[in-house]
Order: structure tokens, then sequence, then C-alpha cells
């Protein structure tokens, strides 16, 4: 095996000598290497990883009993968590309407008190979101099937809020 000193003393003699076709093809050597462990390095991070953070219904119960569960959960949030592009867009009206000239104090009141749910409603699924946080599928199954019930129970509270709230706003706005 030839040393990096090796080639390093070639390289040094032959720049003395002034032979720039040979340091060009030097440079054109290293950036060939840096390519070349570049690109194994990228393949090597394209591996699959160990951990991931969704299930896939490939998954069979007999892995995890509690993936029908989980599915559930996630089915939930799947349908209610597109609603907020709706919450702002009607938030957005609300305050246009409200804004208005001639609105009433009272009129005014009602329709910020729908803005806030509407906030509250949304704020409810990015906090739902934020805290949701399943068990590994190693962790006792019995504390995982518990955790995934209460996470139903706040997702269906949170899939509550949005859906009333959106009616409440549609209905001020007359829209269906």
């Amino acid at each position: 095996m030839i040393s990096a000193a090796f080639y390093r003393n070639s390289f040094l003699q032959e720049a003395e000598k002034g032979d720039l076709a040979y340091l060009k093809s030097f440079k054109s050597m290293k950036t060939q290497v840096n390519i070349l462990f570049l690109s194994l390095f990228l393949l090597a991070g394209c591996g699959k990883s160990g951990s991931h953070e969704h299930h896939h219904e490939d998954d069979s119960a007999a892995t995890n009993p509690n993936q029908a569960l989980y599915d559930q959960v996630m089915d939930i949030h799947d349908e209610v968590m597109p609603k907020s592009d709706e919450i702002y867009k009607l938030k957005d009206e609300l305050k246009k309407k409200a804004s208005e000239p001639g609105v009433a104090a009272d009129k005014k009141k009602q329709l910020d008190q729908l803005i806030a749910e509407l906030d509250s409603a949304d704020h409810s699924m990015m906090d739902w979101m934020h805290k949701f946080k399943p068990l590994p599928d190693s962790s006792n199954q019995e504390l995982a099937r518990e955790y995934l019930e209460n996470e139903m129970e706040r997702i269906k509270k949170v899939d509550e809020l949005i859906n009333g709230s959106l009616q409440k706003a549609k209905e001020e706005l007359g829209k269906k």
C-alpha cells in the first residue's frame, strides 16, 4: 500500500518541475475521490431508519393488538385536521363583518365570540397533536391501549369543538 506521504512527495516533485498537466490530473483525481465519498455518504443516509413516526396498515393485529384503535384515532384526526383552512377563512370573514361600519356593539361582541370559538377549536387541534405521543409497539400493551382510549376521547372532543364552531360561523355568515 502506498502512503499519503509518497503521493505528497511525488506531487511536490512534479509541481517543482512545473508539470501543470500532473497538477491538473491530481486535482481531478482529488475531486473524483471527494465525489465518491460524498456519494457513499448520501447512499448510506438513504437506508431505512430504525424508528417510524406513523404506523402502516400493513402491520398485522398479531404484532400490535392496539393497531385498530390507533387507526381509529388517526382517522378522526385525518378527517378534522384539514378543516383548519376553513376555520381560517371563516375567521377572516367574521372579522370583516365585525369591522363593517354601523355594526351594533352587541352584534360585534357576538361575532368576536364566534371568532374566539374558532380560535379555541383550532388551538385544541394543535394542542392535541403536540401532546399525542403513542407508546412504542414494544411497550406494555395494556398501558398503550389505555393511552389510546384516552386519546380517542380527546380527539372526539376536538372534533366536536371544530365542527360545532364551524357550524355556528357558517350559520352567522349564511353559508351551508
